[in-house]
């Protein structure tokens, strides 16, 4: 065992075993003990003594848009990775559409690691894309270490990026089964939405219309068919509607191979509170009422959704026009997600052991890195974000360093300040100052 180099000390550590006092190991960025709270300090060990401020592993976001390269001045590596730290996220994974090629071949991915490369202040994973044409590049996309595929069975709000038919999603998924991959589903059935009322303009109501529930319960049934047939891993993006939530425990418990995720939007905002003509809360699927957010909050406890994610979907601020049928749409929340999360779990009656669980212990295990990330317990990397669980703040978008400081939170007061971000045991960030970056790029291992 290398030599240990550093002992985070606190009154309130997050481990796999619940919260208690201790004092955390590191040595060569991997965690090596986690000892008694008033445990003699390693020879050679440098202290940090956190006081009452908590200790969590470092969040882990698998459903991030960085749009870098070709829309850079959307977001992009540099501004996307700076807002994760500032939130306590340590480790993404990048979506494979809005950037320029998206990540839909080898040669695209080698282009967007290049990218990346020497711009990332926390470790930086890729998914790749599922398209209609590029079945014959899944194959060598999952030997090249992506974490997984991504497809819309809908459209997608690009024109590079095609949605899968159902023939197209069976062709996908048979042979994503066949090498032991993962799809990740955008999951809206495009005829329920075309033939939902589309009206445009700034009536947020008009919006939500267009937006159906029974589009996303229909396309996930149809997936849960395709998966069970093949029996094939697969994951449900975002889910917004609380009416699927039935059909998904019940594919849960019949032993198909399904996950899902929601969103911080969809469990801290509410359909009754976007102001007509504010795009800033425009996503897809929508924000949707107060009592479909209260199941979604039931079926997170119980297990049903198994992760929270920020689906953090940046554009420039001229793209958020008063018309919620041509602004873009998409939330962005990396620099927020924890403390809005929180904000709401502690009105619910839970804890942070399940922010925990949603927002990097399960999302880790998503990925297969779940030896890495993840948790506070030996041979982890030595990922944490050092929380005040009980100080507030007020959203300020100067604050925020998305590239774009444009949020649907602005003005919310929220509880939990990140107080500092490390990296395999480097702080990364403290009080909102940065070092210079030192994230990796991760690729699949399992």
């Amino acid at each position: 065992m290398s030599e240990a180099e550093l002992v985070l000390r606190s009154t309130r550590v997050i481990t796999p075993d619940g919260s208690r006092p201790a004092s955390v190991v590191v040595a060569d960025g991997r965690i090596t003990a986690v000892l008694p709270y008033d445990a003699e300090t390693p020879a050679g060990a440098r202290l940090e003594d956190l006081g009452d401020h908590v200790l969590l592993p470092g969040l882990v976001d698998t459903h991030v848009h960085v749009n870098d390269p070709g829309r850079t001045h959307w977001e992009g590596f540099w501004t996307a990775t700076r807002a994760a730290a500032a939130g306590g996220i340590t480790t993404l994974v990048d979506m494979p559409l809005n950037s320029l090629p998206p990540t839909t071949t080898v040669d695209h991915l080698r282009t967007k690691r290049e990218v990346a490369v020497d711009k990332a202040h926390v470790d930086v994973g890729f998914w790749g894309g599922a398209l209609p044409d590029n079945v014959k590049d899944l194959r060598p996309l999952h030997d090249a270490g992506v974490f997984g595929f991504k497809a819309f069975l809908s459209p997608s709000g690009v024109d590079e990026f095609p949605h899968l038919d159902q023939d197209g999603l069976a062709r996908s998924l048979a042979e994503i089964a066949g090498f032991g991959g993962l799809l990740i589903v955008h999951a809206e059935d495009p005829r329920h939405l075309d033939a939902a009322p589309q009206r445009g303009g700034p009536k947020y109501a008009d919006f939500l219309a267009s937006r159906p529930r029974d589009a996303e319960d229909t396309a996930i049934a149809a997936l849960v068919d395709q998966a069970r047939r093949l029996d094939a891993r697969v994951h449900v993006l975002h889910l917004s509607s609380s009416d699927a939530l039935p059909l998904i425990a019940e594919a849960k418990r019949d032993g198909v191979r399904i996950t899902v995720e929601t969103c911080p939007h969809y469990l801290t905002l509410t359909a009754e509170e976007v102001p007509d003509g504010a795009s800033v809360f425009k996503c897809c699927p929508p924000i949707r009422e107060s009592a479909n957010q209260d199941l979604l909050w039931q079926a997170l406890a119980d297990g049903t959704i198994d992760c929270v994610v920020t689906d953090h979907s940046p554009s420039t601020a001229d793209l958020k026009t008063d018309d919620f049928a041509t602004a873009w749409g998409g939330i962005s929340g990396l620099q927020l997600s924890l403390a809005a999360v929180w904000t709401e779990a502690r009105g619910r009656g839970h804890g942070l052991e399940d922010v925990v669980r949603w927002m990097s212990s399960r999302t880790a295990e998503l990925v297969g890195l779940d030896d890495r990330k993840g948790a506070i317990e030996p041979g982890r990397d030595a990922d944490f974000a050092v929380l005040a669980p009980d100080e507030t703040f007020t959203v300020d978008p100067a604050a925020l360093h998305h590239r774009n400081r444009v949020t649907a939170y602005a003005g919310k007061t929220l509880y939990g300040v990140v107080k500092s971000t490390w990296l395999r045991g480097e702080r990364v960030v403290l009080d909102g100052e940065f070092t210079e970056p030192k994230g990796r790029l991760l690729t699949r291992t399992r």
